[in-house]
């Protein structure tokens, strides 16, 4: 299938604010800036509110910037209207013409376009065979499922051979399964359609983490981080980030300097712990310890006494083999192949996902928590706060 070229694909956000209101009070988008090259899968996360729906209404030409630009293949289309910026589009419930047959809604764009009549016939055939519906051409949206509405939905938006394909959550109507096998498709699409750029709106991070090249992380109409999915999981920049992309404990501690060895030495409640990232953290500041609960791993209480508090950590230093804390079981989930414990340590709620146990410590026992120094991160506290920008 053949697409448009480099020239017209990639998007770029240049300091874009949309605001509402009779004097703009209400800011929606806040001095955004975000660079989706060419061919690039960029996904735009974040809770409901933080604006993605925005930025992605934005470079459709829906909504009009109070200032800043808007750049498709490096030409500025902020002015233009939706039907001159060579984009395609797929929206959350996938706004089919009922009275239309499926290959009838697969041609309306190309017929709006004045696409040559001797065209369209070859790109509904070739774009009904790539997202497999061609054998249900004849079809009313009615006489289908939600995935194959899904799948028309995205047909006609690559009909048109856009340099640029917005996504607004296309996925969340569609049960567990169904949003799975499309996660699979899109993948496979954009496989074969390597030269066009695709802006992925969703609040899913699985999502998220499975289709994109990159994910932009939206929180309160701002960008507070960017990168790729494996950064953003295993080094998140922001405690926000570390929150919002996957679970995370994320303890108060304060810098107590580099650390014999390599890495950073950071005291919780009295105990210090190793960190091996930890860029920029200055001695004596405050700063949040990151570490995924699957990273935690369970052990009996040793040597090193809980003392009278179990549910405080204990002065000294931590195990030799890693960092361990020592805490109160408070709850356990089952969760299939593994077990979420949450303890109690310093008052502080620490969860640990261990593969399934056959026989769970009982509430209320004391246990030991252990993680390595190079599965946390500290996340410095001035960047918990501000909002960040990458081009």
């Amino acid at each position: 299938m053949a697409t448009a070229g480099q020239s017209d694909t990639g998007i770029r956000f240049d300091d874009v604010s949309v605001a509402y209101g009779r004097h703009r009070e209400h800011t929606v988008l806040d001095s955004f800036d975000l660079t989706v090259e060419p061919g690039e899968v960029m996904a735009l996360l974040g809770p409901s509110g933080s604006g993605k729906t925005t930025a992605l209404r934005v470079v459709a030409g829906f909504v009009q910037p109070v200032s800043g630009r808007v750049l498709i293949g490096g030409r500025d289309v902020t002015g233009l209207p939706p039907y001159q910026r060579g984009i395609g589009m797929v929206v959350q419930q996938y706004a089919l013409f009922p009275h239309m047959k499926v290959a009838e809604n697969v041609a309306f764009g190309l017929k709006a376009r004045k696409t040559p009549r001797a065209e369209i016939a070859g790109r509904i055939a070739e774009t009904l065979e790539m997202t497999g519906m061609a054998a249900y051409a004849d079809r009313y949206p009615r006489e289908l499922s939600g995935g194959q509405q899904q799948r028309v939905a995205l047909a006609r938006a690559l009909a048109l051979r856009p340099g640029v394909l917005l996504l607004d959550e296309p996925l969340s109507a569609l049960d567990a399964r169904l949003r799975s096998g499309m996660l699979t498709e899109l993948a496979r699409l954009h496989r074969e359609l390597p030269g066009m750029s695709l802006l992925y709106v969703t609040h899913d991070q699985v999502e998220a983490l499975t289709l994109a090249d990159r994910v932009a992380v939206l929180d309160k109409a701002r960008l507070r981080d960017c990168g790729t999915p494996q950064e953003l999981y295993r080094r998140p920049r922001t405690a926000f980030t570390a929150s919002f992309v996957g679970t995370a404990n994320l303890l108060p501690v304060t810098v107590c300097g580099r650390a014999e060895g390599g890495g950073v030495e950071a005291e919780f409640a009295g105990r210090r712990l190793r960190v091996s990232v930890g860029e920029g953290a200055a001695a004596g500041a405050g700063a949040t310890l990151c570490v995924r609960p699957h990273l935690i791993g369970l052990g009996p209480v040793g040597p090193d006494p809980v003392g009278p508090d179990p549910g405080s950590a204990v002065p000294g230093p931590a195990g030799a083999s890693g960092n361990t804390l020592y805490g109160r079981l408070t709850d356990v989930q089952w969760r299939g192949s593994t077990h979420r414990l949450y303890v109690s340590v310093a008052g502080h709620r620490v969860m640990a996902d261990v593969r399934e146990l056959r026989e769970p410590p009982a509430l209320g026992d004391e246990v030991a928590l252990h993680f390595a120094p190079e599965d946390a991160v500290l996340v410095p506290a001035g960047l918990t706060e501000d909002g960040m920008r990458h081009g």
